[in-house]
């Protein structure tokens, strides 16, 4: 799973400059009109439109925005039909690239995909092309603060996590889907006050590649500019990015 973290930690960093842009308030309001669209507009009935709320409320996204997105997912207010539709490619040295979008135009944004794979190096592939190496996972991110690694394992284990990994910041949490709710309600209720920055679904590689210098460079290149199109909403790789790499983002 150390790829995988390496991987959160950049789109973390990422997301920070990104929220800075409007960008992180964009994807959540189409993620949040999508779920009342297709589960309703209850939270308590529908898990992924409570998911999507829970995670507008951590990036302080106003309530009237909040609710102005599930009005318009549900029809009482005018707004867009986004579909959703999952695009496979490769970037440098091979590394798969799932892509994940909210378009309101499925030619358009596979055509300017594909002209941002082209111009980076990368290219779009067929479905099931590179689907097979990534698996759906819950992912839980915890600021660190005064709180050990043994504080957190001794909540998620009886609650069914996967996994729990460590970084300079945060801890990561990762369990099966079945297991989501559970972990996240067991570190929400927890005593000990957990502040979860983050949870959602995601898509985590089954294997990675490791990828250094001049590659891991244009990889990176290549997924800041995917992730910069208005359509797309998450980008997953199994890139093990190489650590001065890492550094250098985050500065």
């Amino acid at each position: 799973m150390s790829g995988h973290s390496k991987w959160s930690t950049i789109k973390r960093r990422k997301g920070a400059a990104d929220a800075a842009r409007g960008k992180v308030f964009s994807k959540i309001i189409k993620e949040i009109t999508i779920a009342a669209r297709l589960g309703g507009g209850d939270f308590n009935a529908n898990p992924r439109l409570r998911l999507a709320i829970q995670n507008a409320k951590s990036n302080n996204m106003p309530q009237d925005n909040i609710t102005r997105a599930i009005k318009k997912g549900t029809g009482e207010l005018e707004g867009v039909r986004y579909e959703e539709i999952t695009y496979e490619g490769y970037g440098p040295c091979g590394v798969a690239l799932l892509i994940e979008s909210a378009t309101d135009n499925r030619n358009r944004t596979v055509s300017e995909l594909r002209h941002l794979m082209t111009r980076n190096s990368g290219n779009l592939a067929e479905t099931g092309a590179v689907a097979w190496n990534f698996e759906r996972k819950g992912v839980i991110t915890i600021l660190k603060g005064k709180y050990s690694e043994d504080d957190i394992m001794n909540v998620i284990l009886d609650a069914g996590a996967d996994d729990l990994v460590e970084e300079d910041e945060f801890y990561q949490v990762t369990t099966s889907l079945e297991n989501f709710d559970s972990v996240r309600k067991a570190l929400e209720s927890s005593q000990l006050n957990f502040k979860i920055e983050n949870s959602s679904l995601q898509y985590v590689a089954k294997n990675t590649v490791k990828i250094q210098g001049r590659d891991a460079e244009q990889l990176m290149r290549l997924i800041t500019a995917i992730e910069d199109h208005d359509d797309v909403q998450n980008v997953y790789t199994n890139a093990d990015i190489d650590e001065k790499v890492m550094a250098e983002l985050s500065t």
